[in-house]
């Protein structure tokens, strides 16, 4: 196989990545109306990225549906509506890291609730730990994101974490692939879920500092998060993604 057909394949693979990843937020219901989106990087032309079109349900959208965007935050390959949120937030975010594949942003109910609190989720459970001092909170709030000078707000505030709370907005988690940024953006969901839970009822017991950071560096790993998401993508019996119209080659010499 040549570097052509390598670079091909490769996308193609990220492509379905991706569905992969809509289609389990979908599954899981993670979703709120024409909100949200996943992008992943182009192996072929890495200062360019997918995403899914806007205003289309997580689990309806096939191949042929994905939008490759330029740096400048056009469209070079694909069709449909493209979200106005999207450039300004996720091509900051790939920019300011290269070494990040794949960011996950949607409106799921945990998420927007805890971010209401504009705090970090605290290591009350094992399944914390992994996320412990590993997300942060972007503060500024205004609305629509719609405006480049913000997306590099929020990238500073992501820095070197694997999510960040966007306060009265939702959660975003990113990755070295679409797996690894979808299983966090899970985590924190849940941890949410649990925290809120638990704080319904009374004060949750913290773990030691010490403990929760020990077992968070065993815990989050890439190659947990990658295993742990194609667990639960199988156990929700998530349809494969159909290979349909896109000829991923068009675009190969751009």
């Amino acid at each position: 196989m040549n570097d052509r057909d390598e670079g091909v394949a490769a996308r193609r693979e990220q492509q379905l990545s991706l569905l992969r990843g809509l289609r389990l937020l979908a599954a899981l219901g993670y979703t709120e109306g024409i909100a949200g989106h996943i992008t992943v990087r182009d192996p072929i032309l890495p200062d360019h990225y997918w995403v899914n079109p806007f205003g289309m349900d997580f689990g309806a959208i096939t191949i042929d549906h994905l939008q490759l965007l330029g740096p400048d935050g056009d469209i070079a390959l694909g069709g449909g509506r493209l979200n106005p949120s999207v450039h300004p937030l996720h091509g900051e975010l790939h920019r300011a890291r290269p070494d990040r594949a794949s960011f996950v942003h949607s409106h799921s109910m945990y998420g927007k609730t805890w971010s209401a609190l504009g705090r970090t989720l605290d290591p009350i459970t094992q399944d914390a730990c992994a996320i412990y001092r590993r997300h942060g909170v972007y503060r500024n709030f205004r609305g629509l994101i719609s405006e480049v000078e913000e997306g590099k707000e929020i990238a500073a505030a992501y820095g070197d974490n694997i999510g960040l709370i966007l306060v009265n907005h939702g959660f975003l988690a990113g990755g070295g692939s679409v797996a690894e940024a979808v299983w966090w953006f899970v985590v924190m969901e849940r941890c949410a879920q649990s925290q809120l839970m638990a704080e319904a009822i009374g004060a949750p017991l913290l773990i030691a500092e010490e403990v929760a950071r020990a077992t968070g560096d065993i815990l989050a790993s890439r190659e947990y998060a990658e295993i742990q998401f194609d667990n639960l993508y199988r156990s929700f019996h998530v349809p494969a993604a159909p290979l349909d119209a896109v000829d991923v080659a068009e675009v190969v010499d751009t």
